[in-house]
């Protein structure tokens, strides 16, 4: 049983660190509440669904479009829609929260409500400790770690992450300094994007996909975000592996009461909250974002 508990956190502690680090990008990077982030993470399971499930392609062209696909989406949203309303905070949320409910509606009249199942891309089990552990999700934990690691190794050692993080702590200053800050949030909304599709790819053939599999982790990353401090990269990573511990306990320990998996990653928010108000690193990215 423990063995169990330890490899499902790890799972849903990854894909929630994933795609709570793909929506601390982009706020605190362009500063933008990007509420269709999760859409993404959904549109990418689809589209793995489309080319491996339905045309019978091979999972690494499902795995390549699945990523590009939604990250070209994100993109020229960007262009066409955020990018003209993005300073004013309330209208960037109803504008992307109604393009993820749009891309639940089309997906729902297209595939229906009912989950779809999607074959893993890495068959085969491993024996961990006297437990058959399927190799997609040994797979999907170490992608998360490798994934995550290499954000942090972006931010702190490349030229990109340089100027990302010049942008996060002042935008008015590195635009004078003749950084193309409208380029940079352009940059950063793809790459959030893109993680978030890394994390529907890695998870896709583990769970089910469905129309309605963006809300119930947006929630959770929301929680994350908050958790972990607004912007910050370290604690949202920490913050997605908190919840997702919280809703992995409920459902182990407690089966009849799998439907509070929800309510116990807001007890876990609050209690935190309570000793830390800021968040477990919002001290630090108050003034330095990234």
């Amino acid at each position: 049983m423990a063995e169990l508990i330890i490899i499902r956190w790890l799972i849903t502690g990854g894909i929630y660190a994933l795609l709570a680090v793909g929506f601390s990008f982009v706020f605190g990077v362009a500063r933008i509440p990007n509420l269709a982030h999760t859409s993404f993470y959904m549109i990418a399971a689809y589209v793995m669904y489309i080319i491996t499930t339905i045309l019978g392609f091979h999972p690494i062209l499902g795995a390549i479009l699945a990523i590009s696909l939604p990250t070209l989406m994100a993109i020229i949203f960007y262009v066409l829609v955020v990018d003209r309303i993005k300073e004013h905070e309330l209208t960037t949320m109803i504008i992307t929260i109604a393009f993820a409910v749009l891309a639940h509606e089309i997906l729902l009249i297209k595939f229906g409500g009912e989950s779809r199942r999607i074959a893993p891309f890495i068959p085969g089990f491993a024996n961990l400790l006297g437990v058959s552990v399927p190799y997609q999700q040994i797979f999907t934990v170490a992608a998360c770690v490798v994934v995550n690691v290499l954000v942090m190794v972006l931010l702190a050692r490349a030229k990109l992450g340089l100027l990302i993080r010049a942008v996060a702590q002042d935008r008015e200053i590195a635009n004078l300094m003749g950084i193309n800050t409208s380029r940079i949030c352009l940059i950063v909304m793809g790459i959030s994007a893109a993680i978030g599709a890394i994390a529907a790819v890695m998870v896709a053939p583990i769970f089910l996909a469905s129309p309605d599999m963006w809300l119930d982790p947006l929630i959770i990353v929301l929680g994350a975000v908050v958790l972990g401090g607004l912007g910050s990269i370290k604690g949202s990573i920490l913050g997605g592996y908190i919840l997702g511990l919280a809703e992995v306990l409920i459902i182990y320990l407690f089966p009849q009461g799998g439907f509070l998996r929800g309510v116990a990653s807001l007890v876990a928010i609050v209690l935190v909250l309570l000793i830390k108000p800021e968040g477990l690193f919002g001290v630090v990215f108050e003034e330095e974002r990234l």
